[in-house]
């Protein structure tokens, strides 16, 4: 049998709506994982939001990854060491927070920590969603009226709070302006995210595949939005959540169950199980 890598996004896809994993979906990840195969969660999240499910998981235990921040950190649970990281220039934060600023929309980053426990740094003004997202990461927002001066480190990414009727909009004006010096997406459609150049879920992927030991075609790489659209094909196996927007669908090798019916359990026993 090959070891096989299995590569999940977290919400929308691993945990239900209720951000919990199932029993059926738990179940069928421990039988994966006493067969051999690796687990990587692979979020947006910052390391917080993504550990907690690794500890759940106990990819420590087992042998597991996380990707964090949309790529632009990777840590081998057991070990603790990072495989792979690479962080935004600092230069560029004030170019996204003036653009925040015209339109008016929430912008965070993280602070300048080993990734652990970061507290969420908001520069403008607490909103909805920037208070939601740090609720289901376990973190903690400090607001900075210097933000500019206060954020004088490289870090793993900016998260702008947008209206989901202008994110595509406002995604494809902020590319322009920074002329391919980072990258930036969405994740919810309420969310862009702005990473250094080349991150993405995929990118990364590729860089940490040699260290892994797995090959591209034994990597099954499953999720629901705007930023798994790379991962999902990428891998040898791409695989789009029942409740995925069509995007993820139009590139997927394979659309299982939603998060609320076990489709990642249907994943396992389909691929992994056999």
């Amino acid at each position: 049998m090959e070891k096989k890598l299995l590569v999940l996004d977290i919400d929308g896809t691993l945990v239900n709506n209720e951000k919990q994993i199932t029993p059926r979906t738990k179940e069928a990840l421990f039988s994966a994982m006493e067969r051999g195969h690796a687990i990587m969660i692979a979020s947006g999240r910052p390391t917080p939001g993504v550990k907690r499910y690794a500890d759940e998981l106990r990819l420590a235990e087992y042998g597991g990854y996380m990707l964090s921040f949309n790529g632009a950190r990777v840590q081998d649970v057991r070990s603790g060491k990072n495989l792979y990281e690479k962080r935004l220039s600092k230069e560029l934060v004030p170019v996204l927070y003036d653009f925040a600023e015209r339109y008016d929309l929430g912008i965070v980053t993280y602070e300048n920590s080993d990734g652990v426990k970061p507290e969420v740094i908001s520069g403008r003004r607490m909103d909805e969603k920037i208070a939601w997202t740090a609720k289901i990461n376990g973190v903690e927002v400090g607001y900075r009226d210097d933000f500019l001066d206060y954020v004088n480190y490289d870090v793993y990414k900016v998260l702008m709070s947008v209206d989901p009727d202008k994110s595509e909009a406002y995604m494809k004006e902020l590319q322009e302006i920074l002329g391919g010096r980072a990258n930036v997406m969405r994740s919810e459609a309420f969310y862009i995210e702005v990473t250094a150049k080349g991150i993405d879920k995929a990118e990364t992927l590729r860089r940490v595949m040699g260290p892994i030991g797995v090959s591209e075609r034994n990597t099954i790489c499953c999720g629901d939005a705007f930023n798994d659209i790379t991962m999902v094909k990428y891998a040898g196996t791409g695989v789009a959540m029942g409740n995925a927007v069509p995007e993820v669908k139009a590139v997927a090798d394979y659309i299982t169950a939603s998060n609320e019916e076990d489709g990642i359990a249907e994943v396992v026993e389909k691929f992994l199980l056999v």
